[in-house]
């Protein structure tokens, strides 16, 4: 999609589009998605399709809870996917509408839609279907987390067990064509980097709330002393 575009073009890009100091918890997860943004956009074969929006929104949002300042999150997006020549609204609007169609849905509607190849699914998620079980479709962990996304949004009993979603999604996606191990592996390091990330986060806001606390009370103190 970028032609000839180096990493580096791509990086002086975002920088660019996006001159803000990222918070050093979030630096990875920014880097990362630029690397992996710019990958898929020298793919041939690769297009973007519903589970890819809803993957990819699903992990900057989940990576990027507690971010400071909170109105520098859609700029950040939007930087990410511009600097790699895809557009990060219409991947938001793509990802809110596919979530938004698979409500009210069950487990077994998605499982059926993709059997089917997006027939009888409710759009946008028909067409996104149909690109993923197409010859040419290109497989990446945020098709992984998009078809774990969108399982959890439907309304069935395997909705509410995390290790039933995930066998739920391996099954799927084998029936599919996508490869089992590839599932299990993206998966899991999602969830496991999801729960490094939560600790972090939560580490991070009690050492600023501490930080904050002391500052009043050393404030108080002051404050009694004159």
């Amino acid at each position: 999609m970028t032609g000839s575009q180096t990493i580096a073009d791509s990086k002086k890009a975002f920088h660019t589009a996006f001159p803000y100091v990222i918070p050093s918890l979030y630096r990875r997860t920014a880097d990362e998605l630029l690397v992996e943004l710019h990958l898929l956009s020298h793919q041939t074969n690769f297009t973007i399709n519903a589970l890819f929006a809803v993957g990819l929104c699903q992990v900057f949002q989940a990576f990027t809870k507690g971010y400071r300042p909170e109105n520098q999150l859609d700029p950040l997006f939007s930087a990410l996917c511009s600097c790699n020549g895809f557009d990060g609204d219409e991947i938001k609007a793509l990802a809110q509408g596919s979530s938004k169609a698979v409500q009210g849905h069950t487990v077994e509607d998605v499982q059926e839609w993709l059997k089917s190849k997006g027939k009888g699914a409710p759009e946008p998620l028909a067409s996104g279907l149909t690109a993923v079980t197409g010859d040419q479709f290109h497989y990446s962990r945020l098709v992984a987390v998009g078809l774990f996304s969108l399982l959890s949004e439907a309304q069935g009993k395997e909705s509410d067990d995390p290790e039933e979603l995930s066998k739920t999604v391996h099954s799927i996606g084998e029936q599919i064509g996508l490869s089992r191990p590839r599932l299990e592996k993206d998966l899991g390091l999602y969830r496991s980097n999801l729960e490094k990330m939560a600790q972090a986060v939560e580490l991070m806001e009690e050492t600023l709330a501490a930080e904050r606390r002391k500052r009043e009370r050393q404030k108080a103190e002051k404050a009694a002393q004159d």
